[in-house]
């Protein structure tokens, strides 16, 4: 069985003044044991696992830990405690580029590169490239297909900089289709797009996920998230509160008890909504 798993996973930040105060200072105040550093766990002992043909939803308030998770799962943010394996294979073990032949990530702020689509779509490829970097004839049939699952085919020669909010994220996506892995994990994919972009790039994820790819996102529109998961993630001061089926997590009252607001589903319509009573 092809799996992601995360255990008992910690991270933690030290915080101090030592760019405020220069390397001279810093040194005097060592050495009068001046120096005070804060401590910041961002996560603590989180567990989750993600099997290919899955999609998780991770939700929770602003500073819960969900973009840190993905950065410490993909290999960035090396973390305290725990361990996180690929396919039974410990992470820690594997070089940053082997992580990337396994794990595709897109982070939440991308900048806009000056290249086309398809330029972009080929550095998906980056990972499985040797020295030196040139792509081959199996990595642009890789990205063109890519480019066809994404609608964007017909856009592969335009620059980035001429596509619409929705398009972009869908190049993004295309890039990480490109990277050819078992699992995806993205940052907030609906951020800044309208409801109708938005939705486009949730059934792409959900089509991924049902082709048997392991998706997970970070989520903030919580009817969207639900909806398109089979399972829901919901972290809370840097843990995991709840983890379970989108009608269990919704039944639980605990996005009530988190965000204020509650979760129905409405089965006529196949969709979750807001509920303010």
């Amino acid at each position: 069985m092809s799996i992601l798993e995360v255990h008992d996973v910690s991270i933690r930040y030290m915080t101090g003044d030592f760019k405020d105060i220069g390397l001279k200072e810093y040194v005097m105040r060592k050495l009068k044991g001046e120096y005070h550093v804060n401590e910041f766990w961002a996560d603590r002992n989180i567990s989750f696992s993600l099997e290919k043909g899955d999609m998780l939803g991770i939700i929770g308030t602003n500073g819960a830990g969900k973009s840190t998770l993905l950065k410490t799962a993909v290999g960035i943010l090396p973390p305290l405690s725990g361990e996180i394996t690929i396919d039974k294979s410990p992470a820690s073990e594997m070089t940053r580029q082997e992580i990337a032949r396994k794990i595709a990530y897109l982070p939440q702020s991308r900048s806009i590169p000056d290249m086309t689509v398809r330029q972009m779509v080929l550095h998906g490829r980056f990972p499985h490239l040797g020295y030196p970097r040139r792509y081959g004839e199996k990595d642009r049939e890789i990205a063109d297909r890519a480019l066809m699952q994404t609608g964007l085919s017909d856009l592969a020669d335009m620059p980035l900089s001429a596509l619409s909010g929705g398009m972009r994220q869908n190049a993004c996506i295309a890039m990480a289709l490109a990277q050819d892995t078992d699992y995806i994990m993205l940052d907030e994919p609906t951020t800044f797009l309208d409801v109708s972009n938005g939705l486009e790039v949730m059934k792409i994820l959900r089509e991924l996920a049902d082709g048997g790819k392991g998706v997970a996102a970070v989520m903030h529109d919580l009817p969207l998230a639900f909806k398109c998961s089979d399972a829901v993630a919901v972290l809370k001061n840097g843990g995991i509160a709840a983890c379970g089926t989108p009608e269990q997590i919704c039944a639980s009252g605990i996005v009530r008890d988190i965000f204020g607001v509650g979760l129905r589903y409405c089965a006529d319509g196949d969709y979750y909504h807001y509920t303010y009573d």
